[in-house]
């Protein structure tokens, strides 16, 4: 990957002798098989047995999860705020492994709704909740530094599964809580 990173650098007109960027190959490919890492990783080797029987019935919501994504078009990232709701049937999950789940999809080349939407079902798989719920709002510099250049901009989306589609008044519930 170093040498195709020289070779990008060249292409762009600049000289990859000069001190600033001696050894700016070699972190390039560092800082992508970091950024991409999900691509290795498995959920179950995440979760790590972290699912506990419980009998709590109402809402789990941890919100406010940082996020940092590679957008898999323009490879630029995206980062913002995830947040994860579930109503346990019989079983939760360690609070940080929600963090974890996210990071494993988050670290690839991606695009926010599937993102969104690999979270939700890799929860309703490792916990057969009641339902899921989870909300995404992310800045991406594809769209603030390049294209249409709108630095203020914000995606939102969600997958809303179980009862969280069902039932409305769930669904709200969610919406509101972590708007708190």
């Amino acid at each position: 990957m170093k040498e195709q990173v020289e070779k990008i650098l060249i292409e762009i007109g600049e000289d990859i002798g000069r001190e600033g960027l001696r050894n700016t190959p070699e972190r390039v490919s560092e800082s992508l098989r970091m950024l991409t890492r999900g691509d290795s990783e498995s959920i179950d080797e995440v979760v790590n047995g972290a699912v506990f029987e419980c009998d709590a019935n109402d809402m789990v919501i941890v919100k406010d999860i940082e996020l940092f994504s590679l957008c898999e078009h323009h490879m630029l990232p995206f980062f913002g705020k995830c947040h994860i709701g579930y109503i346990p049937r019989g079983k939760v999950l360690g609070v940080s492994k929600l963090a974890r789940i996210a990071d494993v999809y988050a670290r690839r080349l991606q695009i926010q709704e599937r993102l969104t939407n690999q979270i939700a079902n890799a929860l309703m798989d490792k916990l057969d909740p009641v339902g899921v719920g989870v909300v995404i709002e992310a800045k991406h510099l594809c769209m603030m530094m390049r294209g249409v250049e709108k630095q203020h901009s914000t995606m939102q989306n969600s997958a809303m599964l179980g009862c969280f589609r069902t039932r409305p008044a769930t669904r709200n519930e969610f919406l509101q809580l972590i708007r708190e």
